[in-house]
């Protein structure tokens, strides 16, 4: 069945699904066969719960009329979310970057939203499958998409962006993430710098931060809308008043008060202040939506637990993201602080030298108990008074057990597979 016959069957759906415990009625189940499993064999279960259609890859299960049996399943949810995307013709701003893309998604998002009728990334459903659903979650009532990009190798913002075709690009930073997949920063700055490669060739725009000179620097012949920290040749100038700890950006004549924590936020405020006031939202407005914005999802979010503030950013880390999470906890006017940080993932050849940096800028803080948790972090172990070293998440949780903690604020960071946020149990 063409492309285009199974997207008149979508438009008579109300969502496309691919897993049959979230199956919604009167939508479309798309079957995927993985390393371990091929969910082909759910087929009946998907129509039994209320799906109107299953696309299938394996003739062994076809049912009846409402089968669609394709080649491959995976390329046809991929080809149906372009052949979407193109059908609805709204402007679809792209997002990636190493560091703080969905805290800027969703930053992006509020701020629109006050004017258009927006959707975007639900989560972080930004890689080869999660871009497709974003794209088929877009409706007849949309005005504008937002769509996350992540990527652990080369070639794959490429490949999202000729299914999503972006009219608009923003990339938030180029960082230490992925190393191991990338080949190392150079690997990232190439791969993520996909995007500007995509919007150049289709005459598309990209939103740049002049604070960032790699940013600058790659989008020399792109059409850009630029913004920047006191940047008088930028098309917005913005000014970063506070961040103690919350962010406070000074903007058009008056101080917006956030609640994102750690000057690394004001980027990601100010590209969502530069996007919507490109697309006519109200400054009034633009304030309103993000002072309104609560962090969420072990993003930077500040929370009280008993006599102890803790700072809880563990959805993830690398070493960029690390590196200033911890700049900005040194700089809080705090006193009685303490760090626990968790092994940083897919960094390869170069996850000791990197672990180690980690240790190293801790040595001169003299004032915070530092505590190391995982095997990267053990290897680089040392004899130092206030520093504290856990091999597993278990021998550090039997560790504190002998502490007690009051009056202190806490830094916790750890990339997503350490779950740190299991520490707020034993605080």
């Amino acid at each position: 069945m063409v492309i285009q016959h199974i997207h008149q069957l979508f438009l008579k759906c109300n969502s496309v699904s691919i897993d049959t415990r979230k199956i919604e009625h009167n939508s479309i189940f798309i079957a995927f066969k993985g390393d371990r499993f091929d969910a082909n064999t759910f087929a009946l279960e998907a129509l039994s719960k209320g799906a109107s259609y299953v696309i299938i890859d394996n003739a062994d299960y076809f049912i009846d009329s409402r089968t669609i049996l394709v080649d491959d399943s995976l390329k046809t949810l991929q080809e149906l979310a372009k052949f979407h995307r193109e059908y609805l013709k709204i402007p679809i701003i792209a997002i990636t970057g190493s560091n703080g893309k969905t805290t800027t998604k969703e930053l992006i998002f509020v701020v629109l939203s006050q004017k258009f009728k927006t959707k975007a990334t639900v989560g972080n459903l930004n890689n080869h499958i999660g871009v497709p659903l974003t794209l088929l979650s877009f409706n007849s009532e949309t005005e504008i998409g937002i769509v996350e990009m992540g990527a652990n190798h080369q070639k794959e913002i490429e490949f999202l962006c000729k299914i999503a075709m972006p009219d608009y690009g923003y990339i938030t930073n180029f960082g230490k993430a992925h190393l191991e997949g990338f080949g190392g920063v150079e690997g990232v700055i190439k791969g993520k710098s996909e995007m500007y490669t995509y919007l150049s060739q289709n005459n598309k725009s990209v939103f740049v931060n002049l604070d960032d000179p790699i940013q600058v620097d790659k989008t020399t012949h792109i059409n850009s809308i630029t913004f920047g920290v006191k940047k008088t040749n930028a098309s917005l100038c913005i000014d970063v008043v506070n961040a103690n700890p919350f962010v406070e950006i000074y903007f058009s004549n008056a101080t917006i008060h956030s609640h994102l924590i750690g000057l690394y936020n004001a980027n990601n405020i100010n590209a969502a202040i530069a996007i919507g006031n490109y697309f006519g939202v109200s400054h009034k407005a633009i304030k309103e939506a993000i002072e309104n914005y609560i962090p969420e999802n072990n993003r930077s979010q500040l929370m009280q637990k008993e006599s102890n503030e803790i700072i809880l950013d563990a959805y993830n880390a690398n070493p960029s993201s690390m590196t200033v999470a911890i700049a900005n906890f040194v700089q809080l006017d705090k006193e009685g602080k303490m760090v626990i940080l968790g092994d940083m993932f897919e960094l390869g050849n170069e996850s000791l030298k990197e672990h180690k940096a980690i240790v190293d800028l801790l040595l001169n803080e003299k004032t915070i108990d530092c505590y190391f948790i995982g095997k990267d972090f053990y290897k680089n172990k040392i004899d130092r008074e206030h520093f504290y070293f856990y091999e597993t998440f278990e021998l550090f949780v039997e560790g504190i057990k002998q502490l007690s903690f009051q009056n202190k604020i806490i830094l916790i960071k750890g990339s997503r597979g350490m779950a740190l946020e299991r520490i707020l149990d034993f605080i």
